[in-house]
């Protein structure tokens, strides 16, 4: 596990909890925690794991994946250039590398680097939080996705065996954009400053989601990508179920409401400990697929440059109101 914070510690522990030989690489501040508390796992059904402190192997130095025949990579997608880099003369040929990262390219720039490889396209569905002392909870629902390749069938059985089965797709590029619709709410949840399952259940900051979720649709139909299907509503649809009222959304989303209560984005986790987050490789690629067809996305460009200046010590705890408002005149401007 390559960059094993919140969501590397949650799969990489599931993984050696059910007997998986797992090497997880990433910050010192993680290897202290874990090596007093061991990891604690947990989920929205009420299922927990533990792996004990003296059964994890937590190293800081790459050259730890050395012996590796699966990578899975979970940093930020900003240090992914360099992790390839120092990937590079540690993982041995014929290994196999996961990106489950944000963002639409990371398999990409590892795969340029990686050439001895086989680097496939992963995506994690679900919101993992770290709520100390080495315990992670996954606070919503989804199944892992990686593209086809030959290289994966050893490793199905190894998931499916952990209780995390892989789904596997031809087109990893529809899949990634479906998460990415979804994920435009990241920048809205971290300024609104509430749980994810609090600021969906208000109509307002929904429709600053539809607002944001429409404008990428409209550039994604100029591109001829068709986001998959991964939540009951169809991708089209989500931006008129999100603008309706709170009851009736809470009718017709029940399942997308299937949040844990404290859950929260990692944007809002990122902001909390003076972290650069990741907005680029959100709202910013919407923006990236506007540039393309010489257009503006003035929604998205508005959200990252709220966001950047959030990270700058600017407004924070907007509300939904307020958010709304300032969106809309960034369309009408």
């Amino acid at each position: 596990m390559v960059g094993a914070g919140s969501v590397g510690c949650y799969i990489g522990g599931r993984l050696a909890a059910s007997g998986c030989d797992v090497r997880f690489i990433g910050r010192q501040r993680l290897a202290d925690t874990l090596a007093r508390h061991g990891l604690t796992l947990t989920n929205l059904e009420g299922q927990s794991w533990r792996v004990a402190p003296s059964a994890i192997r937590y190293s800081t130095d790459l050259a730890a994946a050395t012996a590796a025949d699966l990578v899975l990579v979970t940093v930020k997608s900003a240090a992914t250039g360099d992790i390839a880099k120092g990937l590079a003369p540690v993982i041995k040929p014929g290994a196999v590398v996961i990106s489950l990262q944000n963002g639409l390219d990371n398999a990409a720039q590892l795969a340029a680097v990686l050439g001895q490889q086989s680097v496939l396209t992963g995506m994690v569905p679900y919101n993992i939080a770290d709520h100390g002392e080495g315990v992670f909870h996954q606070g919503s629902a989804g199944v892992l996705a990686v593209s086809t390749h030959p290289a994966l069938a050893p490793w199905q059985k190894t998931f499916a065996e952990a209780g995390m089965p892989l789904a596997v797709h031809a087109d990893m590029r529809a899949v990634q954009w479906a998460k990415l619709l979804m994920n435009l709410n990241n920048a809205i949840n971290a300024l609104s400053g509430l749980p994810l399952k609090a600021e969906l259940a208000q109509r307002s900051y929904r429709r600053c989601l539809a607002l944001a979720q429409r404008e990428a649709l409209g550039f994604l139909a100029l591109e001829g990508i068709a986001p998959a299907k991964l939540t009951p509503l169809p991708p089209g649809w989500l931006p008129a179920a999100l603008s309706t009222p709170d009851a009736l959304f809470k009718a017709l989303g029940n399942r997308m409401l299937a949040i844990d209560p404290l859950a929260r984005s990692s944007m809002w986790d990122d902001l909390q400990l003076g972290r650069r987050t990741e907005v680029d490789w959100i709202n910013g690629e919407v923006v990236r697929l506007a540039v393309k067809h010489q257009r503006r996305a003035p929604v998205n460009a508005k959200l990252v440059a709220l966001i950047r200046d959030a990270e700058a010590g600017g407004k924070r705890d907007w509300s939904g109101r307020e958010l709304l408002v300032t969106l809309r005149s960034a369309v009408a401007g």
